[in-house]
C-alpha cells in the first residue's frame, strides 16, 4: 500500500485499517511458525504498512499543532 493511498483516508479509516494489518501480521507470523508461509516478503511488506499507518496520524498531529502555534503567533 502507497503512503499516498493511506493519507487519503479518515481516521477511522487508519483505525480499521491498522486491526486488519494487525491481524494479517498475527496470521503471517503463525504460518511462518507452521512452515505454511511460502513467501517471507509478505511479513516485511505487511511492517512496512502498519508502520505508514501509525506514521500519517502523528503527521496530521503535528501538522496541527504547528497551525496552532503560528495561529497564536500571527
Amino acid at each position: 500500500m502507497y503512503i499516498q493511498e493511506i493519507r487519503a483516508l479518515s481516521d477511522e479509516d487508519l483505525l480499521n485499517l491498522l486491526e486488519d494489518k494487525k491481524e494479517e501480521m498475527w496470521v503471517l507470523r503463525r504460518d511462518r511458525i507452521t512452515g505454511e508461509l511460502k513467501d517471507l516478503n509478505r511479513i516485511r511488506y505487511t511492517k512496512r504498512d502498519i508502520a505508514g499507518i501509525k506514521t500519517v496520524p502523528r503527521e496530521r498531529e503535528l501538522a496541527a499543532k504547528i497551525a496552532r502555534e503560528e495561529k497564536g503567533n500571527g
